[in-house]
């Protein structure tokens, strides 16, 4: 398998030609203020600006992956030792997935599992390890061309934050001139509740604090400058311990209901953080329609939600559905997002740690599991896979309501002593085979996943290049162009379970130069300019 797999790859290889802000006296406590396409129609072209982040990424959610102490919690260290599956850093080995960047859910101390309600900013959770752990796993990325983006989650904090207990001391106190009196959102009993959001009532005050999440999860201030200067400092403290970027949490509700002023705090914070790094990987997490989520793509980058999930576009074209949908969308989504920000780019995703994984209901049997991989991973932009996708993982909120069922333990089986999430109750089954078994299964999932990020990687094009929708009109093949530094190529599926045969030339108008890669139940053949694809297979072909 290795030497297929090494062979395969240089097959491939062959074929493709800020200043500062306020600090902090205690921990977590601020202390002061391209080229022409000749395919007909309009197209979109990426900036070359932010050409290193065209990467698949690989969400983490670290308390469920690998565990390198016994304790049953998932570490920083356990990521460390489990880099050779991720990426050993070298391309034509063959051994390992082969993603380019880790996102980590979020790993500031905290007292619940998730962590997504911080408790100093500044303090690794012991459970997960250090801040030295965290210094070396980047810099054992960067030797392997591996960003890494941390989930930083600062829309709230946690009630056990010290700039909140300070928030609580200077109400309880009437000490209106302390730093924190106005570090987060709330009204006085006797003032009218803002409609539509969550309060709760801060004990030995008659002072109501905003917590629309939970009332463990106070909401900032952002009106309050010394507010932006803390969470400025908090992003320049870890770009300076060397990680990448970030996967901002809950980014549409800096000010709740009101997109205007979230999107404009965006535009405020990128630009510094922007000083600081002009090539900072951020992707936001703006859980709603795109027509919202563009609100914000003047600032930075979005995940499409409407691509994702059970009812996501993905889902339903890699169920059988007519894939020119799927491309047509993609370019008209990018030319939407390039007109707000020339270095846009599409952030596709089909599952993550708050939403049902994807293999429960689209199946590794079926091969729509595999149909969908092809459609997101061979498309533009910056893909995230959900750690246990690649294995066909599976797990549900189901009855128990919990999303500790969708952060299940990875299942590794060799022996991980990593355990489930607090909550998790998940019965059924929840992978076909572990990621052992998978590893030494040439036709498993893994390896489907690992041949199709290979081809990627082959093909600049498809994630970098100008992408042009193709119309195969009534036929369900589906497909584009890319055209990247000189190299054209195009990507066609079948996602319906029967052989399709199409005229190429009637399609793209453009010299057919051969067959680059095929991947999935069946083959790709190709007569001149005649195309059979077999039922649920992708091709990615050259063009002159």
């Amino acid at each position: 398998m290795k030497r297929f797999l090494a062979l395969f790859i240089a097959a491939m290889l062959l074929l493709s030609g800020y200043t500062g802000g306020p600090g902090r006296d205690a921990p977590g406590r601020a202390t002061g203020e391209t080229g022409e396409t000749a395919v007909e129609g309009e197209a979109y072209a990426p900036a070359a600006a932010t050409d290193d982040n065209y990467r698949v990424f690989y969400e983490i959610f670290v308390g469920s992956f690998s565990d390198s102490d016994g304790d049953g919690t998932g570490d920083l260290r356990g990521i460390i030792d489990r880099m050779d599956y991720l990426n050993d850093g070298d391309d034509g080995s063959g051994l390992s997935l082969g993603v380019e960047g880790l996102w980590l859910s979020p790993i500031f101390a905290s007292g619940s599992y998730h962590k997504y309600d911080v408790d100093d900013y500044y303090a690794i959770d012991p459970a997960f390890g250090t801040e030295a752990d965290l210094k070396e796993l980047t810099a054992l990325c960067h030797e392997r061309s591996v960003k890494v983006i941390l989930d930083l989650v600062i829309n709230h904090t946690g009630a056990r934050n010290p700039w909140f207990e300070a928030f609580a001391q200077a109400h309880r106190d009437g000490d209106t001139e302390d730093l924190y009196y106005d570090f987060y959102c709330y009204y006085t009993e006797g003032e009218t509740a803002p409609a539509g959001r969550t309060f709760a009532k801060l004990a030995g005050t008659d002072v109501y604090y905003e917590c629309n999440f939970s009332e463990s999860m106070p909401e900032l201030n952002y009106d309050n400058e010394a507010v932006r200067q803390a969470v400025l400092d908090v992003a320049k403290h870890y770009l300076d311990l060397g990680v990448d970027g970030f996967r901002f949490d809950a980014a549409k509700y800096i000010y709740y209901g009101d997109d205007v002023r979230s999107a404009q705090f965006w535009q405020w914070y990128m630009d510094q953080l922007r000083q600081i790094d002009p090539d900072v990987y951020a992707v936001a997490e703006v859980w709603d329609s795109d027509s919202v989520t563009e609100q914000y793509y003047p600032a930075l980058n979005c995940f499409d939600f409407t691509t994702s999930q059970p009812n996501g576009l993905i889902a339903q074209v890699a169920q059988g559905g007519n894939v020119n949908k799927y491309t047509a969308y993609v370019q008209s989504y990018l030319e939407t997002v390039t007109a707000l920000n020339e270095d846009a780019m599409i952030v596709p995703f089909i599952a993550n740690h708050d939403t049902d994984r994807a293999a429960g209901y689209l199946t590794t049997a079926s091969g729509r599991m595999q149909m969908a991989a092809n459609l997101y991973l061979l498309s533009s932009g910056s893909p995230f896979i959900y750690y246990g996708e690649e294995l066909g993982m599976r797990g549900s909120r189901g009855g128990a309501d919990t999303d500790a069922n969708r952060r299940l333990k990875m299942e590794w089986g060799d022996g991980d002593t990593v355990a489930d999430p607090e909550g998790a109750s998940y019965d059924p089954d929840r992978v076909s085979a572990t990621a052992a078994e998978q590893m030494a299964d040439e036709n498993s999932l893994y390896n489907y996943y690992k041949k199709l990020i290979m081809i990627r990687k082959a093909n600049p094009a498809i994630a970098r290049g100008t992408y042009t929708a193709l119309d195969f009109q009534d036929t369900k093949l589906g497909g584009f162009t890319a055209n990247y530094e000189g190299t054209m190529v195009a990507v066609v599926h079948n996602t319906t379970t029967e052989p399709i045969t199409v005229e190429l030339s009637d399609v793209t108008g453009l010299e057919i130069m051969g067959i680059r890669a095929s991947i999935g139940a069946g083959s790709a053949a190709l007569d001149l300019t005649t195309l059979t694809l077999d039922g649920q297979t992708s091709v990615v072909l050259g063009l002159a």
